[in-house]
C-alpha cells in the first residue's frame, strides 16, 4: 500500500494520539542500518529522526553504518538477527546484495521497514514489509520532464547526468527516470561516476562539462552532484539548466539564486522517523507497517523553496 501525503498526516495524527508528553520506557530493540559512513551527511536528519521517534516511542535504538561495503551490511543485519532485535531498519542500496539476509530476519519474526533505498523490485523483490522513502523512479521522471519543459530540451541534445554510486538503486532508479524522460524526447544522457567526495565529484563534473561544451542541461542524482553542481558549471564556465535531488543548505541557496532550477526533496527526516515508529506500533500494538513515500510531489523551484528551512546540512 503507497501511503499518500493525505493518509501520511492522517498517520501523523494517529501517531500523536499514542504518545505521551514524556518518552515512553524502551522496550522495543530496534537496529538501523545506513549503507554509507558517518561523514555523509546526508543521513544526519535521517538519523535524528529515528532517534526522536525512539524517544518517543520507547525504543532501544541502536545505529549502524555500513561503510558502503555489502558484506558488512549483510553482517550487520545478520547480527541484528542473532541478538533477537524487535526491528530492523535498513537502507536496501542493492537490489539483490541483501535479499538472503532481509528475508531470514522477517522468517525469524523481526519487523524489517526498508527506507532511503529500496529494492528496484519494490516488494516483489524483497523480503522488507514496507518501504519509508521516495518514488525515485518517479521523481528523476518527473524532474526530467519538467527541464525539458521548462528549457526547451529537444530531440538530438545531449544532458549530463553525473551519478555518485552509478550502480546504487538511488542513482539506478532516479537516473532510470531521468533517461526515460530523455529518450521520449530524443535526448541523450551522458554519465559519469562522480563519487561521494564533494571536492572530487565538482572536479570531475566540471571537466567533462568543459571536455563536452555542447551539453544542454546538468541534473545531479544525489546531493553531492546536487550541491556542488552550481560550483561545476561556473568552474566549466558554461551556462546551462541545473536541476537535480535532496536539500542541504547549498542546495537551497543554489536554486533561490538562480544557479539551480529545481530539486527534489525527499524529506529524510521522515526517513528515519518513520522507520522506527512503525516498528513499535508493530510490535506494541500489531498495528502493520505501510510503504510511505516521503517525496511524492515534494518539487521544489525557486516559487517554493524560500518557505524551506533544512533541519540539518546533508550529503548524498
Amino acid at each position: 500500500m503507497k501511503m499518500t501525503r493525505l493518509k501520511t498526516a492522517a498517520l501523523a495524527a494517529g501517531i500523536a494520539t499514542m504518545m505521551t508528553s514524556t518518552a515512553m520506557a524502551a522496550d522495543v530493540k530496534a537496529t538501523m542500518i545506513i549503507y554509507l559512513d558517518p561523514s555523509v551527511q546526508f543521513f544526519n536528519p535521517v538519523v535524528k529522526g529515528a532517534k526522536d521517534a525512539a524517544a518517543q516511542f520507547g525504543v532501544d535504538l541502536d545505529v549502524q553504518y555500513a561503510n558502503n561495503d555489502p558484506v558488512r551490511q549483510n553482517d550487520l543485519i545478520e547480527s541484528a538477527t542473532a541478538a533477537g532485535v524487535d526491528g530492523i531498519a535498513v537502507a536496501i542500496s542493492s537490489s539483490d546484495a541483501f535479499d538472503e539476509s532481509i528475508c531470514a530476519a522477517v522468517k525469524s519474526g523481526i519487523v524489517v521497514i526498508g527506507f532511503n533505498n529500496d529494492d528496484l523490485e519494490g516488494a516483489k523483490g524483497n523480503c522488507r514489509q514496507a518501504y519509508v522513502g521516495m518514488n525515485e523512479f518517479a521523481s528523476g521522471y518527473e524532474l526530467g520532464n519538467r527541464m525539458i519543459k521548462e528549457f526547451g530540451l529537444k530531440s538530438g541534445d545531449v544532458v549530463f547526468n553525473p551519478r555518485e554510486i552509478p550502480e546504487a538503486s538511488f542513482a539506478v532508479a532516479r537516473g532510470g527516470g531521468i533517461e526515460k524522460a530523455m529518450k521520449e524526447n530524443g535526448i541523450k544522457v551522458e554519465t559519469v561516476r562522480a563519487g561521494l567526495d564533494p571536492a572530487e565529484a565538482q572536479n570531475i563534473m566540471a571537466q567533462f562539462l568543459i571536455a563536452n561544451p555542447g551539453v544542454k542541461a546538468l541534473f545531479g542524482t544525489g546531493s553531492v552532484t546536487s550541491t556542488v553542481g552550481a560550483g561545476a558549471i561556473k568552474d566549466a564556465g558554461v551556462k546551462i539548466p541545473f536541476g537535480g535531488f535532496d536539500l542541504a543548505v547549498e542546495i537551497v541557496n543554489a536554486v533561490e539564486s538562480g544557479a539551480m532550477f529545481a530539486t527534489m526533496d525527499q524529506q529524510p527526516y521522515l526517513q528515519g522517523y518513520y522507520p522506527i515508529a512503525q516498528i513499535a506500533l508493530a510490535k506494541k500494538y500489531g498495528l502493520t507497517p505501510t510503504d510511505i513515500d516521503t517525496g511524492q510531489g515534494a518539487f521544489l523551484d525557486k516559487s517554493h523553496i524560500s518557505s524551506v528551512k533544512p533541519l540539518i546540512g546533508s550529503f548524498r
